[in-house]
């Protein structure tokens, strides 16, 4: 099972689950845990192979990642929880979990809040994961990690959320990289399925004005839904929830106390 960590509200029966991305950890959500537990009950957890959720030796070899394998993961630790429904609070690859957890079981989800969401990926993506894809055996993964992180934030106003994910991805290991490498770039055919299906779920999509590879998708996707809404926020890149987090906590906070 995943590593977790609950923290429970004294009169709340109101959940949050918070989701990272790939290359982070539950740890991404330090500026959020303060602010959410004093509203909610706060379920936080590490994805596989980050964290404290480290990968099982004797599984190794074996690849069974799969977005619906790390979705079941999640559940796992909701079912365990016996936590009937959870709003979910994701960024950048978490989005994409969270959103093939309301595709496999929308009675566990409240609401969505998808902050830095992926729900395309457009050509200078794809050029940087072939990039990635040539390179990925020869050099270290940290050093292709930076590649991407340079590339999705690039500016200096990033330089806190560029820093806080380059240490938590020393944490992988380089197996554990090619597997996490290996299902993003195949998550095309997933997206598409999102990108043409409204899931009729209350949904927050949180993004940067300067979070140019993701932006324009998430745009267009709001347009063509009667339950999603966005949050721009300008002069912001992808880790919002980072670079804008007292703007964040209070609007999704805000978000999240709304009846649904």
């Amino acid at each position: 099972m995943l590593k977790y960590t609950t923290y429970q509200h004294d009169t709340s029966d109101t959940w949050v689950t918070f989701v990272h991305g790939a290359g982070g950890s539950s740890s991404v959500w330090f500026k959020q845990v303060k602010a959410f537990k004093q509203n909610f009950n706060v379920l936080l957890l590490d994805l596989r192979g980050h964290g404290d959720s480290k990968p099982d030796f004797d599984d190794a070899k074996i690849d069974t990642y799969t977005f619906d394998s790390l979705t079941n993961d999640i559940i796992e630790v909701i079912d365990y929880e016996k936590i009937e429904k959870s709003h979910f609070i994701g960024i950048s690859l978490g989005t994409i979990l969270i959103r093939n957890i309301a595709e496999k079981f929308p009675d566990r989800v409240q609401s969505m809040v998808l902050g830095g969401a992926v729900m395309n990926l457009n050509f200078r993506w794809k050029v940087l994961m072939g990039v990635g894809k040539t390179f990925k055996s020869i050099v270290p993964h940290l050093w292709l990690y930076r590649m991407f992180f340079f590339a999705i934030m690039p500016y200096s106003n990033h330089k806190e959320s560029r820093t806080l994910l380059i240490k938590e991805a020393r944490k992988l290991y380089q197996n554990e990289f090619l597997r996490w490498f290996k299902l993003s770039s195949e998550v095309n055919p997933l997206l598409s399925i999102f990108r043409n299906k409204d899931i009729k779920i209350p949904t927050l999509y949180v993004m940067g004005g300067e979070d140019y590879l993701f932006l324009p998708a998430v745009k267009k996707l709001v347009q063509k839904s009667a339950t999603a809404s966005l949050l721009l926020i300008e002069h912001c890149g992808h880790v919002v929830n980072v670079e804008e987090s007292q703007l964040f906590n209070n609007l999704v906070i805000g978000y999240v106390s709304q009846p649904q």
